[in-house]
């Protein structure tokens, strides 16, 4: 799945809260992957989309989050996000997506310092009440790799479309709240009625 691509709509069923169409026919969606629930550095770029969640909401995005574990084990880490997150344990919108795992998601050199940083912020969390530990078994893995895609609705002058897409190369190479923006800000709109 690459810009241009056409993706068929969908009605996705979050963890929680109201099921959500895909393409949206009045925001632009933006589709991430993520590992699994509790990946600690998962939680800490989720923890940047949730701070910055209204401006994001402002820019006429809707944030859907897609993580390869059972519902049952997402509830216990995502009940506090204030966007959908689906689960999808037999990665069937990862494979449609083209989303890889690899040994080079916590491999690269790259990804150590957030790895460390996630590390020492989910312990603190933990810790805290804030944050659950992740369960040791993960049955999609512990190797994923993120992916990101910036949809266009029919309604805001799309099909479907994906207008953007990034497909990670270590366990924390996505968009920034910054860079999704920007997108945001450079996709086609519809022509004002005259």
């Amino acid at each position: 799945m690459e810009p241009g691509s056409v993706i068929s709509a969908r009605t996705l069923t979050p963890v929680t809260g109201p099921a959500v169409a895909v393409p949206d026919s009045a925001r632009l969606i933006h589709l991430q992957f993520r590992r699994f629930a509790g990946c600690p550095v998962c939680n800490l770029h989720l923890r940047s989309i949730v701070r910055r969640h209204q401006e994001i909401e402002a820019a006429g995005i809707r944030e859907v989050v897609v993580f390869h574990s059972p519902a049952e084990e997402l509830r216990k880490h995502t009940d506090d996000l204030p966007f959908a997150v689906i689960a999808d344990p037999r990665k069937r919108l990862y494979r449609e997506f083209g989303v890889e795992q690899a040994r080079r998601a916590l491999l690269s050199p790259r990804a150590w310092g957030p790895i460390v940083w996630a590390l020492v912020t989910g312990v603190w969390a933990v810790l805290r009440g804030r944050e659950k530990l992740p369960a040791p078994s993960q049955p999609g893995g512990r190797l994923g790799l993120p992916a990101d895609f910036l949809i266009l609705g029919d309604g805001i002058g799309g099909d479907g479309r994906v207008v953007a897409a990034k497909h990670g190369e270590h366990a924390y190479d996505q968009w920034s709240v910054d860079e999704l923006l920007e997108l945001a800000a450079r996709a086609p709109r519809p022509d004002p009625a005259p």
